[in-house]
């Protein structure tokens, strides 16, 4: 295993074991839950939106380790972000984990995110890594539904 890969393993192990930004947030701006059906991953995703921006986030839920590294790293990415610097991220995540292996992606960009990236070899685990993401997307957008990924 190249030294890069297990720099990855063990960021996913550890944002896995010790979430960031994990619990409620009251009182939150924007909310939404997420589940996906194939994982059984569940989460509700707190946001605080100021002035054009997310000051603060937070989740709570239970999930299998990719979907909870994922809201995790997610969490520390968005914060102090406008929602087009949001819209940008969530673009070149979902880019990152849905793209062919051998599609030349600038990893560089997504920092600790790059992290995730190995998901896209293992297409049953690519829902568990963008549930999180999706969730974002529809509190920011007012959605009230159970976002699923199915």
């Amino acid at each position: 295993m190249s030294e890069l890969r297990e720099l990855y393993q063990e960021l996913i192990l550890d944002h896995t074991k010790r979430p960031r930004n994990f619990g409620t947030l009251e009182p939150a701006t924007c909310t939404a839950e997420g589940y996906n059906p194939l994982c059984g991953d569940k989460l509700t995703l707190y946001l605080v939106v100021e002035d054009g921006r997310i000051k603060d986030v937070s989740f709570q839920g239970k999930g299998c380790a990719i979907s909870t590294a994922s809201a995790s790293l997610m969490t520390e990415a968005i914060k102090g972000k406008t929602s087009d610097e949001v819209a940008a991220i969530f673009t070149r995540f979902r880019e990152a984990v849905t793209s062919p292996i051998d599609h030349e992606l600038d990893l560089e960009q997504l920092g600790k995110l790059a992290a995730l990236a190995g998901v896209r070899e293992f297409p049953l685990r690519v829902k568990c890594a963008v549930l999180a993401w999706h969730t974002m997307r529809a509190a920011l957008e007012g959605r009230h539904e159970i976002v699923r990924t199915e």
